[in-house]
């Protein structure tokens, strides 16, 4: 039985076969190609006898044809993240124990190839890899590796009707609104469609409802990696697409207010803007809010297909992460955010615990009316000397705010005060960034103030190793790094009391990377 994401694109392609479907470079597709490239290159794949197979390409309409083409040949598929290291490419390769690759467009291999095969769809070929496989796994369409905030990249395995409730329920929250099928009619995808927010928000939904999506490598809208990002190229390429959506991480979201703030307009054709991946300050939302950017945080994690709750333009709280969708059910106990209702298959090459709840591993509450509150992780949160219990993804979303920090992960636990490291903004000194810790910490209480911070030696990235794929620090590989700093600037924390600490700062303009500053 087919799917229903694929169903709906073949009906549209039978109701309106000459609307465009996918907008790529140079070179478009509408629903009645698509779905004949999707069939062409089905019936292909299934000749093969493929059971699993990963994909490796650049944003493009042949990466998403390839996925759907997959998807109807039901071969298990595995997205290889662009932004992955070498060592990490690798350890998906041989945990999936893939023998074959679909690799969309002329890009550097991941892996030895032992042959190549071209497809009947030029820009999509079939590498076979030296590695022995294994048959598909029952019941998974999909397995989506997340690199997670310590160890090697877990492998999440989904099934279709996990795949398809969230689709169905996104499309269900974002379209809710009277005259959202007349505003919502374009879709850009701005974060890769090997992460699988983009790919199910970004190309299920938008095809599932016959929209249009502009698909293009991220070079070209300004995007190198995960964590590299040219804002006036975004800006430029978003007024020259008109895109109706986007997706972003809080980062892309505190550039576009940071450029509207400078005079620098979006274009009025946005209409929904999701953030999510990582907690966002709600300053930040009030802030883009204010400069008419319509933008609704939600939250999600890939052990639940993605999506979990979504902000709406009917149902909105700013310092949310919305409602909880249709689809699942959310249950606080003891502070622990559970889910049930779209639960993953288990993780690759490992026993799963079928159960009928999913412990999040997030700390948070429901309001009075049904809204999301995400305060942090629990594995993250922070007991100070003074027995405070401090979240520090809340410190560090209000640090992010100011133009003279970039990224930021606040530590302390079992100490009498917070401290931070700070990779600054390229043209931020050391007095503003002194200035500007000190203007945050007058909003907060005195426990969460941060009185030291340590200069970064590096921007955290997925490179090396310092950030997930999806924008959130990984805490312990950070604290080794810089585990002596981080001892040097406790080594006389216990002549010290929270009284004691106070926010004038000395004098001085550089920001030398390994540097400790206090602000007593």
């Amino acid at each position: 039985m087919m799917n229903k994401i694929l169903a709906a694109i073949y009906h549209h392609a039978g109701a309106t076969p000459e609307k465009i479907a996918l907008t790529g470079h140079n070179v478009q597709l509408t629903y009645a190609q698509l779905a004949t490239h999707i069939n062409q290159l089905a019936d292909w794949l299934v000749a093969q006898n493929i059971d699993r197979a990963g994909l490796w390409g650049e944003n493009s309409i042949e990466w998403i044809v390839a996925d759907l083409a997959a998807w109807q040949a039901n071969i298990t598929l595995v997205p290889l993240p662009r932004f992955f290291s070498a060592a990490q490419l690798q350890h998906v390769i041989t945990d999936a124990q893939l023998s074959c690759l679909l690799v969309c467009g002329d890009i550097t291999p991941v892996a030895k190839i032992s042959d190549r095969k071209n497809s009947p769809l030029a820009n999509i070929y079939l590498d076979d890899l030296a590695n022995a496989s294994n048959a598909a796994i029952a019941d998974v369409t999909k397995i989506t590796f997340t690199s997670g905030t310590t160890g090697s990249p877990k492998g999440v395995c989904l099934s279709t009707a996990a795949l398809e409730n969230v689709t169905l329920a996104l499309a269900e929250r974002i379209y809710a609104a009277p005259d959202a099928d007349k505003k919502l009619n374009c879709h850009l995808n701005l974060l890769p469609l090997s992460t699988l927010l983009e790919n199910i928000a970004g190309v299920y939904v938008p095809l599932y409802l016959g929209k249009r999506i502009i698909v293009v490598p991220g070079v070209q809208l300004g995007l190198t990696g995960s964590s590299q990002l040219s804002l006036p190229t975004l800006l430029q390429k978003l007024h020259e697409y008109q895109p109706n959506s986007l997706i972003l991480l809080p980062q892309i979201l505190q550039g576009l207010v940071a450029a509207s703030l400078q005079g620098f307009s979006l274009p009025e054709s946005l209409h929904f803007v999701a953030v999510g991946g990582a907690k966002t300050s709600a300053s930040l939302i009030a802030q883009a809010r204010a400069r008419s950017i319509p933008v609704y945080e939600g939250y999600g994690l890939s052990e639940c297909a993605s999506v979990v709750s979504l902000n709406s333009p009917l149902e909105n709280k700013i310092g949310s992460v919305g409602k909880p969708l249709s689809h699942v059910q959310v249950r606080i106990e003891n502070g622990v955010i559970f889910t049930r209702g779209n639960a993953f298959s288990g993780y690759l090459n490992s026993q799963h615990e079928n159960n009928e709840w999913v412990n999040t591993g997030d700390l948070g509450y429901l309001d009075s009316d049904g809204f999301l509150f995400i305060t942090g992780r629990e594995k993250n949160c922070l007991i100070s000397s003074f027995g405070r219990n401090i979240s520090p993804e809340w410190i560090e979303a209000e640090l992010t705010l100011s133009p003279a920090i970039a990224q930021v992960m606040v530590v302390g636990d079992a100490q009498p005060f917070c401290s931070a490291i700070i990779v600054p903004t390229p043209t931020s000194s050391t007095d503003q960034l002194f200035a500007e810790i000190a203007r945050i910490n007058q909003t907060l209480p005195d426990y969460a103030q941060v009185k030291k911070f340590i200069i970064a030696r590096e921007a955290f990235t997925p490179v090396n190793q310092l950030l997930t794929d999806n924008g959130r620090l990984r805490r312990a590989a950070i604290q080794s790094v810089y585990a002596e700093l981080i001892d040097t600037v406790y080594s006389t924390a216990s002549e010290l009391s929270s009284s004691q600490l106070s926010t004038s700062y000395p004098s001085t303009s550089s920001t030398t990377a390994g540097a400790i500053h206090e602000l007593f």
